[in-house]
């Protein structure tokens, strides 16, 4: 009997303690973090937690306080979570603030006043729609409100033209003079046709006393953006040069005195981010090196002949993903890796050492087994050195065979790093018992700027090959299951994998595939930032004498080669994707359906190009690997 009852407690104790592995509905409990700042006497870190409410298929956000230094919280009001806004104006006087403003008449009852029910539209050029939304004639405006009286003065009153920039820019594109006298915002002053094929934003510098502004980027034709001054009024920005080249290298520039300097003109990396240091003489950005995001330090010397020396700051397998503020010797920044969500670390400048401040998720990471991530260096077929990550199942056991997955990234030139994604969530997979292989293909960032500029002009070529190499390299180890692996991936990704489909030799026996281009040339004729296509596929279709682009619309046409498909394959596609719009997703599903091959589509009506509603985000999940588990 006491044999009994100690197995029994045995057995009890085990259940106590037992850890979990990571599920689609438990990713849905990661609380998300967002640094707000910190206070005026830097003493006080304030930031906010957003937590998804499955049942309400929304978020709900609550604001904390805590030292700077870390320890003890607090719950505050939205009211109380403050710091010192950038929008103020030096003097107190004004508040700088952007709302959309009807310019044109696009819509049937803007244009026909009897007919106010009208859904139509109107468009006599392209820029008729963005993104997830269609144009209806109105434009983001910069205004300046008088804090006393309430008057606002629209500063670019009567143009067509976006500030900030749609869809995503905030307040970042705009600032205020170090006096308070010129107000400094980013805007593509070109409208239509001409808005949808460039990348040429400026920034522009508006006198309140004049009301006249001046282009203070003109002979830049790419984009110049995050407009940011020095405490002793040099002022910072990002500018990539190319025209039309959307992942070109950024690059830091700083204008003094009438002088202008490229900081990293001699770096060879792409910078995310900075801040200006409290010194004035340096500036601290993130930016992609190896498969993560690190931190990095750049001098500006003003106008002597000594060149800006840039050096990393931070070392790691993580990514920096963000600089919230410098405050006493330590950058108070935001850090995530592949198990653990955002959370908010201080970095001492001195030691070079990290210190996590907020512990919003590390009780629910602390009773869980969590997936191992091994970096490896795999040689391609044309000689080159390729990271790659792979992440191995939580008490992953090397004597067992496990199905895999190459993981294909989109952008085509979005960095591969240490990121935490609540979709693509690498922790999830490898814990519903499937190895990830995530390469670092050409046209990454963070290996070179030449490593990054492979991709343009050349979809189906060296990075189609790099996908190849790394999952036949990985596919001799042991425990892979070379008789179950499967392709997955979305937008550049879900190109890859419509690719792959018609050109596998046999590798694969499942792919998912979500929001991917599968017909280059209609992709062309349908996305809606032109500028993007004209680059990276070379031009368009009919430009018969153009050489990139006729290989683009026929040797790396995905459509090309849907007469090889022989593999199930899950299609998924957002109803107001504009940027990979709906013909792709439905195009690739009436192939294979045509053709009897193994096939689903999971279409959202009301999602755009990712997938934002956390009801549909867990749909999402379920049918992931509810097709993995049924194809492979």
């Amino acid at each position: 009997m006491k044999k009994i009852m100690f197995l029994l407690a045995f057995l009890t104790a085990g259940i106590m303690f037992a850890q979990k592995t990571m599920t689609p509905e438990l990713l849905w409990q990661v609380k998300k973090v967002s640094p707000i700042g910190i206070s005026d006497n830097g003493e006080v870190l304030f930031y906010k937690v957003t937590t998804p409410n499955m049942e309400e298929n929304s978020f709900d956000s609550k604001f904390y306080a805590m030292k700077v230094t870390g320890g003890n919280f607090a719950e505050v009001t939205k009211e109380e979570a403050k710091v010192a806004d950038k929008d103020l104006s030096p003097n107190g006087k004004y508040l700088l603030m952007h709302k959309a403003v009807h310019i044109n008449d696009i819509t049937g009852k803007d244009i026909y006043n009897d007919l106010p029910k009208s859904d139509a539209y109107v468009f006599t050029s392209l820029d008729y729609r963005h993104w997830d939304k269609f144009n209806d004639g109105s434009f983001n405006h910069v205004f300046y409100k008088d804090v006393e009286t309430g008057a606002e003065t629209d500063i670019t009153p009567g143009q067509p033209y976006y500030t900030p920039q749609a869809p995503f820019g905030g307040d970042e594109d705009y600032v205020w003079g170090p006096k308070g006298e010129n107000i400094y915002y980013v805007s593509k002053k070109v409208a239509g046709t001409e808005y949808a094929v460039s990348t040429n934003t400026d920034i522009y510098k508006y006198n309140l006393a004049s009301k006249k502004t001046e282009n203070i980027t003109e002979e830049n034709k790419g984009y110049d953006t995050n407009p940011a001054f020095s405490k002793d009024g040099a002022l910072a920005w990002l500018q990539m040069k190319t025209p039309g080249y959307e992942a070109d290298k950024n690059d830091i520039i700083v204008l003094k005195d009438g002088v202008k300097q490229n900081l990293t003109a001699q770096w060879d990396g792409t910078v995310a981010n900075f801040i200006w240091a409290n010194n004035n003489t340096d500036i601290y950005f993130t930016a992609p090196v190896n498969g993560t995001r690190q931190l990095f330090k750049v001098d500006y010397p003003g106008r002597s002949r000594k060149m800006p020396v840039v050096e990393q700051l931070s070392q790691g397998q993580f990514d920096v993903t963000g600089i919230v503020a410098e405050n006493n010797g330590q950058l108070i920044v935001t850090r995530t890796d592949m198990n653990h969500a955002t959370e908010i670390f201080s970095f001492d400048l001195k030691k070079k050492t990290f210190k996590q401040l907020t512990q919003v998720n590390t009780e629910f990471y602390g009773n869980m087994d969590l997936p191992s991530v091994e970096k490896r260096m795999v040689t391609t077929k044309d000689g080159k050195q390729m990271l790659v990550w792979v992440v191995l199942p939580p008490n992953f056991d090397k004597t067992k065979k496990y199905p895999t997955l190459l993981y294909a990234q989109g952008g085509p030139q979005s960095p591969l790093s240490q990121f935490y994604s609540f979709r693509w969530n690498f922790q999830l997979m490898a814990s519903q018992g499937y190895i990830v292989v995530a390469p670092n293909r050409r046209g990454m960032p963070g290996h070179g700027v030449e490593w990054n500029e492979a991709i343009s002009g050349d979809w189906g070529g060296g990075a189609m090959q790099d996908y190849l190499d790394a999952i036949d390299a990985i596919a001799k180890e042991p425990y892979v299951d070379n008789d179950r692996l499967g392709a997955v991936g979305a937008s550049f990704g879900g190109y890859s994998v419509f690719w792959l489909a018609g050109n596998h030799d046999g590798r694969f026996k499942s792919f998912i595939a979500h929001d991917g281009v599968f017909d280059n040339r209609s992709m062309y004729g349908t996305t809606e930032e032109l500028f993007f296509v004209n680059h990276d596929m070379g031009g368009a279709y009919w430009e018969k004498e153009n050489e990139v682009a006729q290989k683009t619309y026929n040797e790396f046409n995905p459509i090309n080669y849907v007469d090889k498909w022989d593999t199930p394959i899950l299609i998924v596609q957002g109803g107001k994707d504009y940027r990979v719009p709906i013909e792709q997703g439905l195009q690739a599903f009436q192939a294979a359906q045509l053709q009897n091959i193994k096939s689903k589509l999971l279409y959202f009506p009301e999602e755009n190009h990712w997938v934002l509603q956390p009801q549909n985000a867990l749909v999402w999940q379920r049918e992931f690997f509810g097709w993995l588990k049924e194809t492979l």
